[in-house]
């Protein structure tokens, strides 16, 4: 092996042990650690259940005052009253406590252990209002009982409504100041949304609240999947700003913050799968602040949770005075979240090539075959020969490269033996023999590079898709969207805990690929090395892109040995050598340099004047093979 390829392979080696020791730093917390934590908010669940009314009327009413001020005060002693809203789509619970949601259940989806998705954190009630005082008092709206209302804003007992077909349901909650000082939130649900409206309006509170009031989402999503740290790494805030998205990543154990000013389409905390995101109403026509603020968490086991809040700064200039916000909470579905204008919060990877390949090309077709394949595994199996014959022409240049490197293989081998002593002349001279028969040393080497951004947007889409979620295919495989364990261990090694069937049925693959393409026996090693370096690093990632690439290599290698065995377009050697050979890009560029450099009347330097003359020598080479060719065509034609 030459210095060149060793140096190659010890990179890849070095670039490809770095990557799975970071994967490694991020692998999923331990299983009976999550089953405690499901637990625990079982519990939290039982015992909120228990207490859906709640008194608080032993706080002294002086320390109230102290906090909540003149204003506020005789709004935190109550009894919360919560009122649960069941629709086809989710079950929602909400409290009287500053109108705030206390859970959100998405009917249609499950947790890793097979429990209904809950999004909203145990802890926390979301949706709700903060602001100052002119008394300088900070009034957070969950310490506030608010009255519950119907539409006349006459008091309600209900505690459960059911919305079927299209139905949907006004809740008033009301905080009465008196002499027409009030707050009041509606709350509209809809029985075939995954949204709902929500108007604040403020009355006559011109010497009550300081600015304005911002409405908050305090405490992120709760975590869903089995990978907590998968999921910590698809966890972000963002905003969108007249069409601008920006993203909010936290990385820090310290808090962050940031503050955004402008039009603001909406903002937004997403999850791996689902989302968060609140849009002022009507679109585009809030100019306004917004703050996103987030930091990370040290897991008890490994890897770290992340953790956002996000928050909409509304002005308030006196009178009476109504702003409206559709709040989505559902699943990152690319058709639901396009048609609120959400197809941001979907990490389709870089916005600029990656994402429109993925966005425009993939998650189409996948629909469209899907349309009549129900199982998507099977999709992925039709995609995979979708893209092989959308790739057929960079294919077929590299296996026919590929040939004729094995058609050199002899000569090469007598250069080798020849020169065995002597590396940099063996170069050398392998460099002619490629000049001398019209090979390219990048023909296998670009087709692989120009399928890189194919495969990097075939990642995030598997990666990214809702769709593929808990969708299995066959056999042991029950998840496409994560890898598949055919063998597991209690100890990470070089990265691993686990080897994934189809990353080793893929590297096999690989294997066989390149032993019928690789001839040089320099690169050897690459034969053995690459499968294994993939096998490492491909185990950890969705099987669902395993199976693609392992259908990929399949076809690849039925590709070659049609080529290699049934092809009626081969060569031989001495046709190699007589074919016109392209100019290359360096060649034409020494050329135009002599060029210039005669028409200044000033010589090239020795070395460069020799490589110049090789590439003219080649050039006139090339013209007399061509009028050869032509020679023996016309000869042809005559007989």
């Amino acid at each position: 092996m030459d210095k060149k390829t060793s140096l190659g392979v010890i990179l890849i080696g070095v670039v490809m042990l770095i990557w799975m020791f970071y994967v490694s730093s991020n692998q999923q917390r331990n299983q009976s650690n999550d089953k405690n934590n499901v637990v625990k908010e079982e519990k939290k669940e039982s015992d909120n259940k228990k207490n859906d009314i709640v008194n608080i009327n032993n706080v002294e009413v002086e320390d109230l005052s102290v906090k909540y001020g003149k204003y506020f005060t005789p709004f935190v002693n109550g009894i919360e009253k919560k009122i649960t809203i069941e629709t086809d789509f989710y079950k929602a619970i909400i409290s009287n406590r500053g109108g705030s949601i206390v859970r959100w259940y998405l009917k249609k989806y499950n947790k890793w252990d097979k429990a209904p998705v809950q999004l909203i954190d145990y802890d926390n009630y979301e949706l709700f209002m903060r602001f100052t005082t002119t008394d300088a008092k900070k009034i957070d709206s969950r310490d506030l009982f608010f009255s519950l209302c119907d539409k006349d804003l006459n008091p309600i007992d209900d505690n459960y409504i059911k919305l079927t077909d299209k139905e949907s349901k006004e809740i008033y909650f009301k905080l009465d100041l008196n002499n027409g000082k009030s707050i009041i939130k509606k709350i509209t649900f809809y029985a075939d949304k995954y949204h709902i409206m929500q108007d604040i309006t403020t009355s006559n509170l011109d010497n009550i609240i300081k600015s304005g009031y911002t409405l908050c989402w305090d405490n992120s999503l709760n975590y869903q999947e089995y990978n907590s740290v998968d999921e910590s790494t698809n966890t972000f805030a963002l905003i969108s700003m007249n069409g601008e998205i920006e993203e909010f990543n936290a990385t820090d154990t310290e808090i962050e913050s940031e503050k955004f000013s402008g039009i603001i389409d909406y903002v937004a905390i997403k999850t791996k799968y689902f989302t968060t995101a609140i849009i002022p109403e009507p679109w585009q026509k809030f100019d306004g602040t917004a703050q996103l603020t987030g930091h990370s968490i040290p897991a008890k086991k490994k890897g770290n949770v992340e953790k956002y809040s996000m928050n909409i700064q509304v002005p308030y200039k006196g009178g009476t005075s109504t702003n409206s916000f559709k709040v989505f909470i559902g699943p990152l579905e690319y058709k639901l979240v396009e048609s609120y204008g959400l197809e941001g919060t979907i990490d389709l990877g870089w916005r600029f090539l990656i994402r429109p390949i993925g966005e425009y090309l993939m998650l189409p077709m996948f629909n469209m075959i899907h349309r009549f394949v129900p199982n998507y595994g099977l999709v992925i199996i039709i995609f995979s020969f979708i893209i092989k014959i959308l790739l057929y022409p960079l294919s077929i240049s590299q296996m026919r490269s590929s040939s004729k490197m094995q058609l050199l293989a002899p000569k090469m081998q007598e250069l080798r033996e020849k020169y065995k002593d002597d590396l940099t002349k063996q170069q050398q001279e392998t460099m002619k023999l490629y000049q001398e028969y019209g090979i390219s040393t990048t023909g296998g080497c670009l087709p692989l590079l120009i399928q890189m951004p194919i495969l990097f947007a075939l990642y995030r889409v598997l990666n990214s898709s809702i769709d593929l979620r808990q969708a299995g295919f066959a056999l042991w495989i029950n998840d496409l969207s994560m890898p598949d364990k055919i063998v597991s261990w209690n100890f990470s090694f070089l990265g691993l805990s686990h080897v994934s069937g189809l990353a080793l049925a893929m590297s096999l693959s690989m294997f066989i690929q390149q032993k019928m393409t690789l001839t040089d026996p320099k690169q050897k090693a690459m034969v053995y090395m690459m499968p294994i370096m993939f096998l490492l690093m491909f185990s950890n990632l969705p099987s669902g892109l395993n199976l693609y690439y392992f259908v990929f290599n399949i076809l690849s290698i039925l590709q070659q040995i049609y080529i290699n065995k049934f092809s009626k377009k081969k060569v031989t050697l001495e046709e190699l050598k007589r074919q016109p050979k392209k100019e290359g890009f360096m060649q034409r560029k020494m050329r135009e340099m002599q060029e210039l450099a005669e028409a200044q009347g000033r010589p090239l330097p020795p070395e460069l004047q020799k490589k110049i003359n090789k590439a003219n020598n080649m050039n006139q080479n090339n013209s007399n093979n061509k009028k050869y060719n032509n020679n023996k065509n016309k000869n042809k034609n005559k007989k």
